[in-house]
């Protein structure tokens, strides 16, 4: 195992941003770790896993990567056969099998309400792209966290594209299957319904799964404790 601290690389999903993982961030800061919150383009999942992989290679150190919602089926793909990523965290994320996307792995089980909660329209590059209607996003997203934040958290989330959420992973051996993963996610998320997570923990052999009672889709923002936990077993693991 390395000595070497790794760096946490953050990446956020599908109708947030950068800053929803700013507890998170100040929390690992206190525990003595660097952490970088890397902008998911949201476009298509070859050109954002593409970019990851960049941004994991422009950090030159050993990482934890870590993926919110959308953002697993990219850590996933951008982690495949790559030296520098030492563990995974998935934050209320998918987490792809080879042929899989997210739009079939958020009906594998019943229970999601995001679909009734979008908004759609077309874009210049082909195709549409989706956000959450602002009167629904408290509801469908944050449930938990208070109105104002809420309504700042619909404000800057950033539109994904059909096409990302459609796209099938392509690499031939997921990076879970190579690498070590622990799983944090809220029971009450009402984008990836917690059956599905539990469905895909089993199936990576999750080495930590943590399930927060009453937490919902946002749970980097409103249970940054829990989430820090899960990262700080992963880097005691790839530390060890």
């Amino acid at each position: 195992m390395s000595t070497e601290k790794p760096v946490i690389a953050l990446v956020h999903g599908a109708f947030a941003e950068s800053a929803s993982w700013n507890r998170v961030i100040g929390r690992l800061n206190g525990h003595g770790l660097r952490a970088v919150a890397v902008a998911n383009p949201l476009r298509d999942l070859a050109g954002d896993a593409a970019y990851v992989r960049d941004a994991v290679a422009g950090i030159g150190r050993p990482v934890v990567l870590v993926g919110h919602s959308y953002a697993g089926m990219v850590i996933t793909a951008a982690a495949a056969g790559d030296p520098a990523v030492r563990a995974l965290v998935y934050v209320g994320a998918f987490t792809p099998d080879t042929g899989e996307s997210a739009l079939e792995l958020s009906g594998k089980f019943e229970g999601s309400t995001l679909g009734d909660a979008l908004v759609g329209y077309p874009v210049a590059s082909g195709g549409n792209e989706f956000r959450i209607d602002e009167e629904k996003y408290h509801q469908q997203f944050c449930a938990d966290l208070d109105a104002e934040e809420a309504a700042l958290m619909a404000a800057t989330q950033r539109p994904v594209t059909e096409r990302a959420l459609g796209a099938a992973l392509e690499v031939s051996e997921p990076a879970w299957r190579t690498k070590p993963s622990w799983f944090v996610f809220g029971e009450s998320d009402r984008n990836i319904p917690a059956e599905v997570v539990r469905f895909m923990a089993d199936r990576a052999s999750s080495r930590g799964t943590h399930e927060v009672a009453g937490a919902s889709h946002a749970i980097a923002a409103s249970q940054p404790d829990a989430v820090v936990a899960s990262i700080l077993d992963a880097v005691g693991a790839v530390e060890g």
